[in-house]
């Protein structure tokens, strides 16, 4: 049997794409075998940063990248453990003269990324770590004392001046050493859980991404500006998930939405800049994050730290369910227990109504939300619950709070979407769904009585939060 030829490997993260992938390309160029492969990790049964929803998802985009991989008359390389050990052993089988992948935003992935480096090191063979997630480094954005941005808003001006670069294309083959072993890819059951079941999730992998991205273009991302904040409508782009596994490139978005806006009248132009401002939204967060990765641990602004929170109890439960007796709560909540997403409008709401009506910590909530949503991406769900909370970078005041009641009446004025995650409040007028019953009784039978007075709560958060400032030191 003739030896082995040296390889190069690509590790896949997430980044599950054959197009446009800066890594993937980067290795392909070097004319050598190529060894791609995916390493699962090893926990099972619980992980406080994902649950079966995006797993699940993960599972079908593998697949996806698997048949794209083959139609390139490559092979995915399929291994679990820890990525240090697993890349050792694969480095080593396949005669790899370097690795190459994407960076990582978060912490966690960063540790890892040091790890390999050092592993390459001693290995005596290349390390190449390409910047793929965003469009813009967290490094290339910053002040002009060369600090990182703490607001959005000057962040975005600078963000939207600089040049964005181009998608490039997907290798035009692929060769795999077939010598080398591959696990079957996973299921969820490969973590010890069972697949969702009730709504079906997103199409999962790269053609479905591509697809969603093309409804997108085609005029939900020039109404965006009218429909994005009304919960009922099918107004948002819904490639959230897309852009957290990579099945489709930040470059590509960005360039389809710049290709859509030229094609715009003035409202569609309007819809569009704001569509793209969100990017930079997900980057401003991703810049946060790497600037400032305490974050995940402690609330950012530091005045607030300390805040006085209240043990979870019946009522986190009942927020978890969708059963607080405040149907655009309880509908958002059902939403996301239902379907791994949340409207963006609800995640705001629902967050705040955690934090400032039950005054229980954000980062409890923070972990929820990334146990159920399919599109979990750990940077931007830090900022939203930070910015509800009023601790996070240019966060909402602490005094703003938003009334679950009038919310309700702003963006859902028919109760369309209410009435579609909660049952029990189909045939009751959407009139009651604007204000809490006055009269002692549920909104509808067999619906809860609200868990907590809203003004109430409101008073003592505000009472909270200026009595933790006046103490500060």
């Amino acid at each position: 049997m003739p030896a082995p030829k040296a390889s190069v490997i690509h590790w896949f993260r997430r980044d599950l794409r054959v197009t446009d992938n800066t890594a993937l390309n980067g290795a392909a160029k070097l004319g050598l075998a190529l060894v791609p492969v995916y390493i699962l990790s090893d926990w099972h049964g619980s992980h406080s940063w994902t649950g079966p929803n995006r797993q699940h998802f993960l599972c079908g985009s593998l697949e996806s990248l698997s048949k794209n991989l083959e139609a390139l008359g490559g092979r995915l390389i399929v291994r679990q453990g820890k990525a240090v050990e697993e890349l050792r052993k694969l480095a080593i089988e396949a005669q790899a003269v370097a690795i190459h992948f994407n960076a990582d935003p978060d912490p966690f992935g960063k540790a890892t990324e040091q790890a390999v480096s050092q592993l390459c090191l001693e290995l005596g063979i290349e390390c190449e770590i390409s910047a793929d997630t965003a469009l813009h480094a967290p490094d290339e954005v910053l002040t002009q004392s060369a600090l990182p941005y703490r607001v959005y808003t000057p962040y975005s001006r600078n963000w939207l001046s600089l040049p964005k670069a181009s998608p490039l294309g997907k290798p035009s083959s692929i060769q795999t050493p077939a010598h080398l072993k591959s696990l079957p890819l996973p299921t969820v059951g490969t973590w010890g859980w069972q697949p969702p079941s009730g709504h079906p999730l997103p199409e999962p992998g790269e053609r479905a991404a591509r697809d969603r991205l093309k409804l997108a273009v085609r005029g939900k991302i020039q109404a965006y500006a009218a429909k994005r904040d009304f919960p009922a409508e099918c107004g948002t782009s819904r490639i959230s998930q897309d852009l957290r596994f990579g099945l489709i490139s930040i470059r590509s978005v960005y360039a389809e939405a710049m290709k859509a806006r030229s094609k715009a009248d003035l409202a569609g132009q309007l819809g569009i800049d704001i569509f793209v401002k969100e990017l930079a939204w997900r980057e401003f967060y991703f810049a946060i994050l790497h600037h400032f990765p305490n974050v995940l641990d402690e609330e950012f602004n530091a005045d607030w730290r300390g805040l006085p929170w209240n043990p979870p109890d019946e009522r986190f439960e009942a927020w978890k369910e969708g059963r607080t007796g405040f149907p655009i709560v309880d509908a958002g909540m059902r939403e996301l227990k239902a379907t791994g997403f949340m409207h963006n409008r609800l995640r705001m709401i629902t967050a705040m109504f955690l934090t400032k009506d039950l005054h229980i910590d954000w980062k409890l909530g923070e972990s929820w939300f990334m146990q159920n949503l399919v599109d979990g991406e750990i940077a931007s769900n830090n900022g939203g619950w930070q910015w509800s909370a009023g601790t996070g970078a240019d966060a909402a005041p602490y005094f703003r709070i938003q009334n679950p009641w009038s919310q309700s009446g702003r963006y859902d004025a028919d109760g369309v979407y209410i009435k579609r995650w909660v049952p029990e409040l189909a045939r009751t007028h959407p009139a009651r769904f604007l204000e809490a019953p006055a009269d002692g009784q549920p909104i509808a039978a067999g619906y809860p009585m609200p868990c907590v007075d809203h003004k109430t709560e409101r008073d003592r958060t505000l009472a909270i939060f200026k009595k933790h400032r006046e103490n500060k030191p």
